[in-house]
């Protein structure tokens, strides 16, 4: 080894971890340094798991919209519309992400900037708050509703809100995840 590459080797403090056949490098300013760039960290942005997690996470809001949209009276109880607003924010939010991932796919090159990663992060975050907080009050709600006997709501609606609900929890636990995974690849970016 010469003592350029000592250099660099020292410069860039290359870490390798080795965790279940998964290679994670954290490489400064030397990305050539780093093989394997897509295969970093599962579910991270430019993936082929991050690209089913935001399809996964657009799929369920869908479903979450269409079995709250289903009964025209949604509009009647905050916590539903509020569930529906949230559900329209999370559908361009992840299919936008997809098709990033897609073209990070498909030129076998991940588009890691620490500013557009930072961005990501904390719409994840925030969308992800915000998705939980509209599934319980979504589940809450359809909970009290169903405890008035159907005075308020037929059976065949109340499991219309609880079925939009599940579907609102399975998109944000997919939201989280992705959030999480990037939260784990932002130290490497900067």
């Amino acid at each position: 080894m010469n003592g350029l590459q000592q250099r660099i080797k020292i410069k860039c403090a290359v870490i390798t971890f080795n965790l279940q056949a998964y290679r994670y490098c954290v490489c400064r300013n030397q990305r050539d340094l780093c093989t394997d760039d897509m295969d970093l960290l599962p579910g991270a942005s430019g993936t082929s798991a991050s690209l089913a997690l935001r399809l996964g996470q657009a799929i369920f809001a869908v479903a979450s919209l269409l079995f709250m949209c289903f009964d025209v009276e949604f509009y009647s109880y905050t916590a539903f519309c509020f569930l529906v607003t949230i559900m329209a924010l999370v559908i361009p939010w992840s299919l936008t992400l997809a098709v990033v991932d897609i073209f990070s796919l498909f030129i076998k090159h991940a588009a890691r900037q620490p500013g557009i990663l930072s961005i990501v992060v904390i719409g994840d975050w925030v969308l992800s708050f915000l998705a939980l907080a509209a599934s319980c009050s979504t589940a809450s709600v359809t909970t009290i509703l169903f405890a008035f006997g159907g005075s308020f709501c037929s059976q065949k609606i109340c499991t219309r809100y609880q079925l939009s609900a599940a579907m609102a929890f399975l998109s944000w636990f997919l939201i989280l995840a992705s959030s999480l995974f990037n939260l784990w690849l932002l130290p490497a970016t900067l």
